[in-house]
């Protein structure tokens, strides 16, 4: 034990400062940088041989087969929406299909009152038979003035030999000067009645020379009024031109439409088509007759049709827009255009996957086959079919020639009407 008593004024041991420590003798050297990781090099190794290999193949795919084939998505289903309207005006009193509906062809839609109609087939057929008895007096009226004309040539001839003898007779005293002023103005008066007479021939004759009761103009007049009225009974009932879907129907039972007006929509969803909507920049190799595969959003892709390009629009859809852009003008921004090209579907596949006009579908043209032309030449060989013409309906023209022979007293025993004839119907 230190006994050592430090003396005053003195610093006690334990408040000298400390000396620094020695360095050891053999002390480790800093630590080097560690080595990069060998899985971490590994793995990147192995991403870029992956997406080399992705690259790889993309190429190959791009070149051997992707660079054939343009797509699109902007594309949608079209289609014919034939417009029935009412050809002539009258109220509303039956509708036969509603919208969503499927119509045959010349299935009824819709009928309108026929009761004016009915009394102008019966005006008509009146003014038919007037018109077959007025031709049938001038015919009669031509004989008439025939006979006419022959006895006053007669009383001409004879007026005439009086007066040469009463001349002969004057220088005798045997007759009077009054008398022979008489005969004069007898053979004055024939001759003027017998000019009128042929001149009221030759008019009666300028309305029959060359045609018979039956094929006069006043009677072919008043048979195409008939035709005319029987055709505004026809319409009464409005029927569809084409088998499709009702649309758009905007009629009501009640309504009073006018002539020409759109009363609905039926569209042929078996001839429907698409227009693809492709940058102007795919249009390059593209051609009418190059197969196209299609698929509707409709069905998720699970559906695929197959169709053709049948032909490249003749504009733009901003040139046919509304309000057209007027580049021209003003500061210009150059956006790629599309240009709507018209495919053609498979009618069989239209049938097993039923499409509606507007909807989606993503399509992809094979263009490999470039010897198709740029423009297409094809004149549409079927025409939309529509309703057959009444202009020459067998039953209405056998109802003109019963007119006919009834008023020129050919048919007595025929009753006005058919016992199975009725008005506005066969």
């Amino acid at each position: 034990m230190n006994d050592t008593v430090a003396a005053p004024g003195s610093r006690a041991p334990h408040d000298a400062p400390a000396a620094p420590p020695a360095p050891a003798a053999h002390a480790p050297p800093p630590a080097a940088s560690a080595p990069p990781n060998a899985s971490r090099r590994r793995g990147l190794t192995v991403l870029a041989l992956v997406v080399l290999l992705c690259g790889v193949a993309y190429g190959s795919y791009w070149f051997l087969d992707g660079r054939y084939y343009e797509s699109t998505d902007d594309a949608y289903v079209d289609g014919d929406v034939v417009q029935i309207t009412s050809e002539e005006p009258g109220t509303v009193i039956g509708l036969h299909a509603d919208d969503t509906q499927f119509v045959a062809r010349d299935q009824p839609l819709l009928e309108l009152d026929p009761a004016d109609a009915q009394v102008a087939v019966r005006r008509a057929e009146a003014n038919l038979g007037h018109a077959v008895r007025a031709v049938r007096a001038l015919f009669a009226q031509s004989d008439q003035l025939q006979a006419e004309i022959v006895d006053r040539e007669v009383a001409l001839q004879r007026a005439e030999r009086d007066y040469q003898r009463r001349t002969g007779l004057l220088s005798d005293g045997a007759v009077s000067s009054e008398e022979l002023q008489h005969t004069q103005e007898d053979v004055t008066e024939i001759r003027a009645t017998l000019v009128a007479a042929r001149e009221q021939l030759n008019g009666t004759r300028d309305q029959i020379d060359g045609t018979t009761v039956a094929t006069n103009p006043e009677v072919l007049a008043a048979a195409a009024a008939v035709r005319d009225a029987w055709l505004a009974l026809r319409r009464t009932h409005v029927t569809s031109p084409v088998s499709g879907v009702v649309a758009r129907r905007s009629v009501q039972v009640g309504q009073q439409v006018a002539a020409g007006t759109p009363l609905m929509g039926v569209v042929p969803l078996d001839a429907v088509w698409v227009n693809a909507n492709f940058k102007e920049v795919q249009l390059g190799d593209m051609r009418v007759g190059q197969p196209v595969t299609l698929r509707a959003d409709v069905y998720g892709g699970k559906a695929i049709y197959h169709g053709r390009v049948v032909g490249l629009s003749a504009g733009t859809g901003s040139a046919f827009a509304l309000l057209p852009a007027q580049n021209a003008s003003g500061n210009w921004i150059k956006i790629v255009q599309r240009l709507p090209v018209r495919i053609q579907l498979e009618a069989a596949e239209l049938r097993a996957h039923p499409l509606r006009i507007g909807m989606s579908v993503t399509a992809s043209v094979d263009i490999r086959d470039t010897s198709g032309p740029l423009v297409s030449r094809d004149v549409r060989r079927v025409p939309i079919p529509s309703q057959p013409s009444l202009a020459n309906d067998p039953a209405v023209e056998a109802r003109i020639t019963h007119i006919i022979d009834e008023n020129l007293g050919r048919a007595p025993g025929i009753s006005r009407l058919s016992a199975n004839w009725e008005y506005g119907k066969r």
